[in-house]
């Protein structure tokens, strides 16, 4: 009977051990995705008036185009592609990927600003009179080695480029932006949950 309980003990601690090693690390990576996305969430409530998020749209050409973020703000309609990332970046405009340096390894991505450039346009079509504007929102704190590429963006710069106006200003703007907003807005459908 000792013998038996000493296997049952032996099997319960490498149970912990597995408990430790696979799932722990699995739920301190929840909590930093929650906490990525509530840190987003904030972000984009702090300069947005209005915002559609993960949507699809006619890019004018008889096709469609996926759009993450689309906030109404003080200055016009404003396209955010998010990208999270800690570590080190090496980019630059006329680059077709994107080196990403982690402390997990070393990979790419494709060069996000051609994707975004479509996104502005097939809005630019429908809001005609109200400025659009886009950026890739980096997440994470990334350091971009060789300077920051055209339209690459930080939270901080975020909040400095579109903060809220006043009440007054807001009304008068939002008087101007309503009739156009409304018009992107129903031409607008929700994205498949795959596309996200």
């Amino acid at each position: 009977m000792r013998g038996f309980v000493q296997i049952v003990s032996e099997n319960q601690k490498w149970l912990y051990i597995a408990l430790l090693l696979f799932v722990v690390p699995l739920l301190i990576w929840l909590v930093r995705k929650r906490s990525s996305q509530d840190e987003l969430s904030e972000l984009l409530d702090a300069i947005g008036v209005d915002r559609l998020s993960n949507i699809v749209v006619d890019d004018g050409m008889g096709g469609k185009i996926h759009i993450e973020h689309l906030l109404l703000t003080g200055q016009g309609l404003v396209v955010l592609d998010v990208k999270t990332i800690r570590g080190a970046i090496f980019a630059s405009d006329r680059m077709d990927e994107w080196t990403v340096i982690t402390p997990q390894g070393r990979s790419t991505i494709k060069n996000p600003q051609r994707a975004l450039y479509y996104r502005i346009s097939a809005l630019r079509l429908l809001a005609q009179d109200v400025p659009v504007t886009g950026h890739i929102l980096f997440l994470g704190g990334p350091e971009f080695s060789k300077g920051c590429p055209m339209n690459v963006i930080f939270p901080d710069e975020l909040l400095d480029c579109y903060e809220k106006p006043g009440k007054i200003a807001l009304e008068s703007i939002m008087d101007a932006f309503s009739p156009y907003w409304e018009r992107v807005r129903n031409a607008c459908k929700q994205a498949p949950a795959s596309d996200s």
